[in-house]
């Protein structure tokens, strides 16, 4: 369960290091509406992460995958907005553009393994 619990506290950090981000954009229009977009799906991944974890069924636990993929694919697109709108500079997101990439290939992966029908946990 090590995995489990280690997958749950990452997407949780994420959650927080996105509503810290949120918290440091300008107070401008453009910038609030990106944020609140970033903030709504940035956090969502633990809480569908930890649906899918409690999920009865898997074809419930795949679904729940599937949400965390999108929210994560959500989630790089607003990233992608708020530094080509240079509302925030490219340097103060890689660290969470990096965490978002290498989450949505663990969830990928996790995706790919329900499809092929190999056992999770």
């Amino acid at each position: 369960m090590k995995d489990t619990n280690d997958l749950r506290g990452r997407t949780k950090e994420f959650a927080i290091q996105v509503i810290r981000l949120y918290s440091s954009l300008p107070k401008s229009a453009e910038a609030q509406v990106l944020g609140k977009q970033v903030l709504r799906s940035g956090t969502s991944v633990g809480a569908n992460y930890r649906e899918a974890f409690r999920s009865r069924s898997k074809a419930e636990f795949t679904a729940k995958i599937g949400d965390c993929l999108k929210e994560l694919d959500e989630t790089s697109y607003w990233f992608e907005l708020l530094v080509e709108a240079e509302i925030q500079p490219s340097a103060n997101l890689n660290a969470l553009r990096k965490e978002c990439d290498e989450l949505l290939a663990i969830f990928t992966a996790i995706a790919k393994k329900c499809k092929q029908g190999v056992k999770m946990g």
